[in-house]
């Protein structure tokens, strides 16, 4: 019984979902990509910017139903912040992604996983209080599941950002004193780096190519990237341009500013490596311990008592 019944919920999500798309699949390309990062916007090629990999062949119809699903709620649902979405979404450097496609992907989980849990809730003996406690569990974690990637990515991204920061400025310290303007030492220092330090650089470099002054560019990728480096970066940089400072020496203090940041930040984390080892050692390393050194000691009084 419980597995008919799971094989009429998959039918009806198959039949819903077909119809969805029936109805969603005239649309526009451009949905593929962010409109816009700041007020300027952004086009992307292959060639200049990492998409995470949402090209590839495996992932295409997965894609396209998050994308029919997203925008069929999009146009139905006004709560979606969408903008607050796509800054989430362009900090994670998922320049592919829509804010939309986000939020198909939410429906999609909070579909997908609770079938699941079905399915094996009826392989199995499961209490019905059971399955229903689980089953709403499961719809949660489906639909928080897409932002809690996409947070990890801007984690792992931010702290990328930081860590090559001081490549940044010795490649800026080393063109701006040899004559080049800062502005080319950016464009230099874009072509050398990795990403994503090198993405943001680009999309700074696109900015300002579009209009926009040196120093908001600059603004917008700290916003882009609120890392304390990238801030500490950005604000010397403004304010040695607004003060007339060089921006050489500005650089050069920076460079050894970075380098402290960077000491400090890997010994923190060497300081913490001994707590974060307490608990395996507790709970995993030291009951094996005992098993061995005591058991033999254990059953040989045993013996003796008998």
């Amino acid at each position: 019984m419980v597995f008919a019944l799971i094989i009429a919920v998959a039918l009806i999500g198959v039949a819903v979902t077909l119809l969805i798309r029936a109805v969603v699949m005239p649309r526009q390309s451009s949905v593929l990509t962010i409109e816009s990062i700041g007020p300027y916007g952004f086009e992307g090629t292959a060639s200049a910017i990492d998409t995470g990999g949402e090209g590839r062949q495996g992932r295409r119809p997965l894609d396209e139903l998050a994308g029919s699903l997203g925008d069929f709620l999009g146009r139905r649902l006004s709560g979606i912040r969408e903008a607050e979405l796509r800054k989430r979404l362009v900090s994670a450097g998922m320049y592919g992604t829509t804010p939309r496609k986000l939020l198909g992907y939410q429906v999609i989980g909070a579909v997908a996983l609770p079938i699941v849990w079905l399915w094996l809730a009826g392989l199995g003996d499961v209490s019905g209080v059971l399955t229903i406690l689980v089953f709403v569990v499961a719809v949660a974690a489906g639909w928080y599941l897409p932002i809690g990637y996409v947070s990890h990515r801007t984690r792992q991204r931010f702290d990328k950002i930081d860590y090559e920061l001081p490549e940044l400025i010795d490649l800026l310290v080393v063109t701006v004193e040899a004559g080049v303007g800062f502005v080319g030492s950016m464009r230099i220092a874009a072509q050398h780096l990795r990403d994503p330090l090198g993405q943001e650089l680009r999309l700074t470099l696109q900015e300002q190519s579009m209009g926009l002054a040196t120093s908001e560019a600059l603004t917008h990728m700290v916003e882009r990237s609120d890392t304390p480096g990238m801030r500490l970066f950005v604000r010397a940089i403004v304010q040695g341009e607004t003060l007339g400072v060089s921006i050489g020496q500005i650089l050069r203090t920076l460079a050894l500013e970075m380098r402290k940041r960077r000491k400090a930040a890997a010994e923190e984390r060497a300081q913490k490596a001994p707590i974060k080892m307490l608990f395996p050692l507790i709970f995993l390393i030291f009951p094996a311990m005992f098993v061995v050194l005591l058991l033999p000691a254990l059953i040989t009084i045993f013996d003796t008592l008998k």
